[in-house]
């Protein structure tokens, strides 16, 4: 098996923490190579233009490299990945985009084999360390009903304006579910919510959302639908049950209702498919991977865990952009003490 390229430091996934860790290794002179399986930022590209960020700039920049916005108000998606292609440019990554790791495993003697693939194409590289930084949010959390698939069904924010003079049903009830509903509703859009609880979670809302779409609602510029769940979607309709106090659906109560198209805004789970091949312990519901606090490090030596991905699939979120900067310096320390005592050091 011939090896494409060695290097010290391996890391999957180039969002914004992936980034970060890129532009502390470069800074430590540290030999690295950054693998996404589509674009730096790839998940953000997910958000409908101009969608603004609940965390203020300050907040989300990476340490020592300011992001200004022009209106000093909370940056959009667009500010934010216009920002990472910034650092890339200024700090020279050599980000490998649209090349995911398909396999990792360890190799005796401490290292780890990287298997990629582009283009059909499957390449090998050998690495001292591997940082995993897929994100809490890598895919969408299916409801794995008969329809999900259609054309006309969607997981991902799409522009509002294609939904302009159309029947829309979104699904869901939280954050973005209400924050599109209420922007799909503002481009035109003929807007039905369904929620699997009997009311929105009104702790779980920001509170300005939250006023809104109960004003909207109330005055009838939009039909909720709380109780309801999706459990088939055809060309034309969808069938909508009825909901016990626990959101599961009842047996029998179904009203089936037209619609253009359907977003479901159901949420987005962690694809943990690396962890399970390292041999990661992944605990609990959420998944979370087992990792020390104080360096990162999963229980699998080499191995260390970085981002939002350090909740798994999380359901009550704690891991944000803002709360993994913390994670690098930890990393990035672990590493040169490693490197510093000639473990971990590529052969």
């Amino acid at each position: 098996m011939q090896i494409n390229e060695k290097t010290q430091v391996a890391i999957i996934g180039a969002g914004p923490t992936g980034v970060e860790l890129a532009v502390a290794l470069t800074q430590a002179d540290i030999p690295f190579l950054l693998f996404d399986a589509g674009q730096i930022g790839q998940t953000i590209t997910w958000w409908p233009k101009h969608t603004r960020f609940f965390s203020t700039s300050e907040r989300i920049a990476i340490p020592g490299l300011p992001l200004t916005v022009f209106d000093q108000q909370h940056p959009t998606n667009d500010d934010y990945l216009a920002y990472l292609r910034s650092v890339v440019q200024q700090f020279g990554i050599q980000a490998h985009a649209y090349q995911p790791v398909i396999e990792v495993k360890p190799l005796s003697g401490g290292d780890f084999l990287l298997i990629t693939e582009r283009k059909g194409i499957r390449q090998h590289y050998r690495a001292a360390f591997v940082v995993l930084a897929t994100g809490g949010m890598a895919e969408p959390r299916l409801l794995n009903i008969p329809g999900e698939d259609l054309p006309h069904v969607s997981h991902f924010l799409n522009d509002p304006h294609v939904y302009f003079h159309q029947e829309l049903l979104v699904v869901g009830g939280r954050n973005s579910a209400v924050e599109y509903a209420l922007r799909c509703w503002r481009a035109g859009a003929k807007v039905t919510l369904s929620y699997h609880k009997s009311d929105f979670p009104k702790t779980s809302i920001k509170p300005a959302l939250l006023q809104d779409i109960e004003t909207v609602v109330r005055e009838g510029n939009m039909r909720f639908l709380p109780g309801t769940v999706p459990v088939e979607i055809t060309m034309q309709d969808v069938l909508l049950a009825t909901t016990d106090e626990l959101g599961n659906p009842l047996a029998g109560e179904i009203e089936q209702l037209p619609f253009d198209f359907v977003l479901l805004c159901t949420g987005y789970q962690a694809d943990l498919t690396l962890f399970r091949q390292l041999g990661v312990d992944l605990l609990g519901a959420e998944q979370s991977p087992r990792f020390d606090p104080e360096t990162m490090e999963s229980n699998v030596p080499g191995v260390f865990v970085l981002g939002t991905v350090a909740g798994g699939t999380q359901s009550k979120f704690m891991h944000f952009i803002e709360t993994s900067h913390a994670h690098v310096p930890k990393i990035l320390t672990t590493i040169q003490q490693r490197l510093a005592g000639s473990s971990g050091v590529i052969r």
